[in-house]
């Protein structure tokens, strides 16, 4: 297996900021891992046409075992109470991934729980989630759900038009009516309390507004919308050459016109919660948008310890470590310089992205996307146009509604 000091001499160096073996916190104290994601199943019932783990540029899966085996589950709990041990955390997040995850079957899922719990420090909570298709979702799986307090997120893209272009089956079959199947069982009075959110990835040639209300009919507690995975090598489908153009950001604004002006409430959308809590002086949750520290690390079905699984869509073996946890520890990976690099915040950005007076807020975009060959990572984000208008959009319409609220503290 590939070791950490053979990776560090490839012959592009990706991540800009170290050279050689020098690995430097510049007196920081590396944060330690709160979400641990388990690739608990390598493969899938579907084949999404935009997916990075089997129609871009990496294509590990193919020699990954199709389940994680027993020994390695076992091997993963025990890293996983050790790094929450040595670190004092109070609570740790575990993501139960795939490919599809649901193919693990109810008694994998049942064991591994099971296990994770029975490894864990005494008073420390693990919240478990699992991401999903739903085709699978019958009611045993969902009663295990419930039993185990697993929130389950479900990938969908909209009305039939949308979701049936991009999620099909591995013949090329419609997938939607066995994911509507599952999400009615989910949303029942029965399993509603598993029910965690949706997830869809943003599609250009559909409307943006008529998207989130297919969506918000199954009253979700909150909906991420993704940008396709895409770097400055493979753009990602409508990101054109001619920055004066910004097509996501034009979706993206029709959708938070549509949010931000409803009479009230309706649903948490992350991207613009995280981006509203940037401009207000907050800090992000995600890594996706702004500055925090990313904090997640990936298990493969194998046991290697792997970082963000969305690297995958940058180059083959753009995730891996050469850490394993048989082997290894977690505290291993926190010195590898593209978790370094996504912990370190503005030292990790090029000189044109610390120069940008949003550069706090965008945070440079998500890593994977800023990927170029020759220079790596450190660039901006494919999507910075996209991302400089929608940012500028929001904090525009907060900074008027706000102005009032000023003007009257100010009379006070």
């Amino acid at each position: 297996m590939q070791n950490i000091r053979a990776e560090t001499r490839r012959p592009e160096w990706p991540y800009g900021f170290l050279t050689g073996e020098q690995r430097s916190w510049s007196g920081r104290r590396p944060e330690p891992f709160r979400q641990v994601v388990l690739k608990i199943h390598s493969r899938c019932n579907l084949s999404c046409t935009y997916c990075y783990v089997y129609h871009q540029a990496d294509q590990g899966w193919r020699s990954q075992p199709t389940v994680m085996s027993r020994r390695t589950v076992a091997a993963t709990a025990g890293r996983v109470a050790d790094h929450v041990h040595r670190h004092g955390l109070a609570a740790i997040e575990i993501v139960l991934h795939g490919g599809e995850p649901l193919l693990a079957g109810a008694g994998m899922l049942d064991d591994l729980v099971t296990v994770f719990r029975e490894a864990a420090p005494p008073h420390t909570r693990i919240a478990f989630s699992i991401q999903t298709n739903a085709v699978l979702l019958d009611e045993r799986m969902l009663e295990l759900c419930l039993r185990h307090g697993i929130g389950v997120g479900v990938s969908i893209d909209g009305g039939a038009e949308h979701h049936n272009r991009r999620r099909v089956r591995r013949d090329g079959a419609s997938s939607l009516a066995g994911t509507h199947v599952g999400l009615e069982r989910l949303t029942s009075e029965r399993f509603r309390a598993a029910f965690a959110g949706l997830l869809c990835v943003i599609d250009l040639d559909s409307d943006p507004v008529e998207v989130y209300e297919s969506l918000l009919a199954w009253r979700p507690p909150g909906v991420d919308f993704l940008l396709p995975h895409g770097n400055w090598l493979v753009r990602p489908a409508g990101r054109v050459e001619d920055e004066t153009l910004a097509p996501y950001a034009d979706w993206l604004i029709a959708l938070f016109e549509r949010w931000y002006t409803a009479p009230e409430h309706e649903t948490s959308l992350r991207l613009f919660d995280e981006i509203i809590a940037l401009l207000l002086g907050g800090r992000s949750r995600v890594e996706t948008v702004g500055l925090t520290p990313s904090t997640v690390i990936v298990v493969e079905t194998d046991g290697s310890i792997e970082q963000v699984d969305a690297l995958k869509s940058a180059y083959h073996g753009a995730a891996l470590t050469g850490l394993h946890v048989e082997r290894d520890d977690f505290d291993a990976a926190l010195g590898h310089p593209g978790i370094v690099a996504r912990q370190i915040g503005v030292e990790a950005l090029g000189e044109e992205c610390a120069r940008c007076s949003i550069h706090r807020v965008c945070g440079g975009g998500y890593y994977p996307h800023r990927y170029r060959p020759g220079s790596g990572f450190r660039n901006r984000s494919v999507y910075c146009a996209d991302l400089f208008k929608l940012i500028v959009h929001i904090g525009d319409r907060i900074h008027a509604d706000l102005e009032p609220v000023r003007r009257r503290l100010g009379q006070a």
